[in-house]
């Protein structure tokens, strides 16, 4: 039996044995021709929540440490303590409660996990209770992005998974551009504590919505964990799991030192708010973009994208000076970062094939590596080359990915329909 998107069941006659079943090559029904924007708009939602509960702590910074009693600096482990513990369990997690549990049912059991994370830390009396209510929220982290986007190559058709990636993705800039900013606001008017009983409250509801309106996907591989030596076998899945997180890690790099460069470009300090506010704003269009793009050209896409990211690194050291200048690169780096990671998750997706779910997973792992390794190398390029060329160090990881991209022509980011059919000579 399969099930549709509403959730009612269909005969198959698929044979006993049928190898697609014992591949776990679980794509979606034949008779899946249009996108469940409901249930995606839930998903995205759930990225929100997931991005603004990693992001909030940063925004609150000053009031969780007068009232903890502890230092700022101190403060800091709550991010470092939710990093880190997304790259120890995303992947065995991942795989043991992605064999044992449905789909659907998972993402819905992550989403209260980080209602009970945000419910705890806001009743933390001390750092030590705050860090545990944190842990707990980043294994629902690693497990929300692990499980999310095999289960949406599941729930579309297969020529729409970048389009309903962009969707997905959306949440993610809306917690850049508006959750944390919102919650850092309401952390200051009311108190930090209440900021995440609100974020709490909206993950609950989130998760009753799931129940109603997230389609089932297909389980027939649940019997069987992912195989990632088998995923790790696959040139293209290497070759997108290393330029992905190089990408974030040139990011990153910047994107925590934005306000020293700011100061150091001769911008005032409240340019660095607005700084951060036009990338999560501009990061919308560019996943928007990537929507239209994803599916039909996804290697020129990409390639356009990553040089144009590059670009706009290069020049911040030189035309960032000024307002005109600044603004134009800061809306480049956001609309071609929100388009690369569309066209990266849609590639490993491809790329993994019937071992999708654990090239994701290491996809996940290898991000998170990016981004702890991104604010480490921003922080050395700070201390030797100083703010203002800490653009030129970020580009570095950024050129490096886009060599391993251009590389990959046949296997991690092949060209897509329209493309193939444009470098065909006419008959």
């Amino acid at each position: 039996m399969t099930q549709d998107l509403t959730g009612s069941e269909t005969p198959t006659h698929t044979p006993r044995g049928n190898s697609a079943t014992r591949s776990g090559a679980a794509n979606p029904p034949a008779s899946t021709t249009r996108i469940p924007r409901a249930g995606l708009l839930i998903l995205a939602m759930a990225g929100f929540t997931a991005v603004t509960t990693e992001l909030l702590p940063s925004g609150l910074l000053p009031q969780i440490s007068r009232e903890l009693g502890v230092e700022e600096s101190a403060v800091g482990s709550l991010t470092a303590a939710y990093a880190a513990v997304i790259v120890i369990t995303a992947l065995p997690l991942s795989r043991f409660l992605g064999a044992r549990m449905p789909r659907k049912t998972l993402l819905i059991v992550t989403v209260l996990a980080f209602a009970l994370s945000n419910v705890l830390l806001a009743a933390s009396p001390n750092l030590s209770l705050a860090i545990a209510a944190r842990l707990l929220g980043g294994v629902a982290h690693g497990l929300l992005w692990s499980s999310m986007a095999p289960y949406v190559a599941r729930i579309v058709p297969a020529h729409s998974v970048g389009k309903a990636m962009a969707i997905v993705f959306s949440g993610n800039s809306f917690a850049l551009a508006v959750g944390a900013p919102l919650g850092t606001m309401m952390g200051a008017v009311l108190s930090w504590r209440a900021s995440f009983l609100v974020l709490a409250g909206v993950a609950v509801l989130l998760a009753l919505l799931a129940i109603r309106l997230l389609p089932p996907a297909s389980d027939a591989d649940r019997e069987s964990a992912p195989s990632m030596r088998a995923a790790m076998a696959l040139p293209g899945v290497i070759a997108v799991a290393t330029a992905w997180p190089l990408l974030l890690l040139g990011h990153f790099a910047l994107f925590t030192y934005i306000a020293p460069f700011v100061l150091a470009a001769g911008l005032p300090s409240s340019a660095t708010g607005i700084s951060l506010s036009v990338i999560g704003v501009a990061s919308l269009v560019g996943i928007w973009i990537a929507g239209l793009t994803a599916d039909a050209r996804p290697r020129g896409s990409v390639l356009t994208g990553v040089a144009l990211l590059l670009a706009s690194f290069a020049l911040l050291p030189w035309l960032g000076g000024t307002w005109t200048g600044a603004l134009a690169l800061l809306t480049l780096w956001g609309i071609t970062f929100g388009a690369t990671g569309i066209y990266n998750q849609a590639a490993i997706l491809r790329a993994g094939g019937e071992h999708k779910d654990a090239a994701n997973g290491l996809a996940v792992v290898t991000i998170q590596l990016g981004i702890a390794v991104g604010a480490a190398y921003g922080a050395l390029a700070l201390n030797t080359v100083g703010a203002l060329l800490v653009p030129l160090a970020a580009a570095v990881p950024l050129a490096v990915a886009l060599v391993i991209i251009f590389a990959s022509r046949h296997r991690g980011y092949p060209a897509g329909p329209r493309e193939v059919r444009l470098s065909r000579p006419p008959k």
